[in-house]
């Protein structure tokens, strides 16, 4: 090679760098919406899940999995041999206060704690044999919403914000209305994790102001106009400096979700276009206060369905009440809680199937785990993560049905037994992902939702 030759050469080299790092920055500098609509692996059944989560872990035994031998053998020692339990406190064997009715066509047994939810049965596809690998609350729930037992990784709705985006973008994509309890792990529990922060839940408090400093505190439109264009402009010559970062490219994106909201979520919790029949359905009015905060929310969910928000999580309401975990006082307790929620969850039962909602609506509802079929105590029951009942409706699954069950004690799944990276990729197939492709890289390898685990529960499908 001469040196006139090798000159050119390397001059085309040069040039050739040049360019791509040109380039490379005309990319940089595009926007990017992390919450604009994807298209689904295929097409899907559900557009939307509302996860009504019932926090502390709801007895099978005494709600949708009745036992006769625990009636048969009351007070008596147990029959099987018992794990250790959370508080090795394994008492006899303990039955349920409440009776059981078979309810609808398909004969359903429901637990008198559920006069309104029964009267849906046909609509329900109760599964008898969940599983947790955790009994404890923090892991066991970090567990549920992630599919991991330590926090860090992301919730389950923020997968589905990650794999879908929203259909709104006037609003987050994951919302959790809380009623006043806030799960055991906190703010983990719809952590975004390593996925981009854009994509964590947002948590609404209970009442008609539900996220602070939302609403406009400028004198005029035009100010926060000028300065919302000052605090873009930043940004931008932020990105031109150092390149698109997560924590950057997310602090616009909030910034600019939260300007658009300010319309948005007055609007969201304005009840005022409601009519006093549908307010009264869902226990607005009801002299027990928890229902009406439960039955607020279950409102709100529907009408957040309508706008398309993909993830909508419900808590339990505070005050008067407590959560599901009832290591004494069961039946006062659970009467409580199930005072909470019946009504209202019926109430959108039928609410979203009077608007044609509910063929593309998902509702799940269970907690944690399950509670021990022997007593803790003389009238509680401990946790029991070996077999506990849960129940979905509405988008993709066979109503009327029960899959699974327990042993004749209600003690441990003994027929189909499922875990949780199950229902979770159930969940996604049912809103048109699989959940082996919804990956993404960390930490060197692909990372989803339920991890290496999970089968679609393909015998509930509609």
């Amino acid at each position: 090679m001469t040196r006139r030759d090798m000159l050119a050469r390397c001059a085309n080299g040069f040039g050739g760098l040049a360019l791509t790092s040109f380039l490379a920055r005309e990319a940089q500098g595009k926007a990017v919406n992390s919450l604009a609509p994807k298209q689904p692996h295929f097409t899907p059944k559900a557009k939307s899940i509302i996860f009504l989560y019932m926090d502390g872990g709801p007895s099978s035994v005494d709600t949708f999995d009745p036992k006769p031998r625990l009636t048969k053998e009351h007070g008596q020692p147990f029959g099987l041999k018992m794990e250790a339990t959370q508080f090795n406190s394994r008492g006899k064997t303990l039955a349920s206060p409440w009776q059981f009715q078979h309810y609808g066509q398909s004969g359903i047994p429901i637990s008198d704690l559920f006069p309104h939810v029964a009267r849906h049965a046909d609509k329900l596809c109760v599964i008898r044999s969940m599983t947790s690998a955790f009994s404890e609350h923090t892991n066991a729930n970090y567990f549920l919403h992630t599919g991991f037992g330590q926090g860090g990784r992301p919730s389950m709705g923020s997968w589905i914000n990650y794999g879908l985006g929203t259909a709104n973008q006037n609003l987050p994509g994951f919302i959790v209305l809380n009623g006043g309890l806030i799960p055991p792990g906190g703010l983990g529990c719809f952590s975004n994790g390593f996925l981009p922060a854009a994509y964590q839940g947002s948590v609404f408090k209970y009442g008609d102001k539900p996220i602070a400093n939302i609403g406009r505190t400028e004198t005029t439109p035009e100010l926060q106009q000028n300065k919302l264009d000052l605090i873009r402009k930043l940004d931008t010559g932020v990105v031109d400096r150092v390149g698109r970062l997560d924590q950057i490219e997310s602090a616009i994106a909030n910034q600019e979700l939260a300007f658009r909201m300010q319309a948005a979520v007055p609007e969201l919790m304005d009840l005022k276009g409601e009519t006093e029949q549908t307010k009264k359905s869902y226990g607005l009015d009801a002299e027990f206060r928890n229902t009406g905060t439960f039955g607020r929310n279950c409102l709100i969910a529907r009408r957040l369905v309508e706008r398309g928000v993909r993830f909508i999580q419900l808590t339990c309401p505070g005050g008067n009440g407590d959560r599901w975990d009832q290591h004494g006082g069961l039946k006062a307790g659970h009467e409580k809680n199930a005072k909470s929620v019946d009504q209202p969850i019926a109430a959108l039962l039928t609410d979203l199937e009077t608007r044609g909602l509910l063929d593309s609506t998902l509702l799940v509802w269970m907690g944690e785990f399950g509670r021990t079929p022997f007593a803790q105590g003389s009238n509680g029951r401990d946790h029991n993560p070996f077999g506990f009942s849960l129940w979905m409706a509405g988008a993709g699954v066979k109503g009327g049905t029960v899959y699974g069950g327990t042993d004749e004690y209600g003690y441990k799944a003994v027929d189909k037994r499922l875990e949780i990276h199950d229902l979770h990729a159930t969940m996604l197939h049912l809103l048109g992902m699989d959940h082996t492709k919804l990956t993404i890289r960390f930490s060197s390898r692909d990372m989803r939702l339920t991890d290496v685990h999970g089968e679609v529960i393909k015998d509930i499908l509609a």
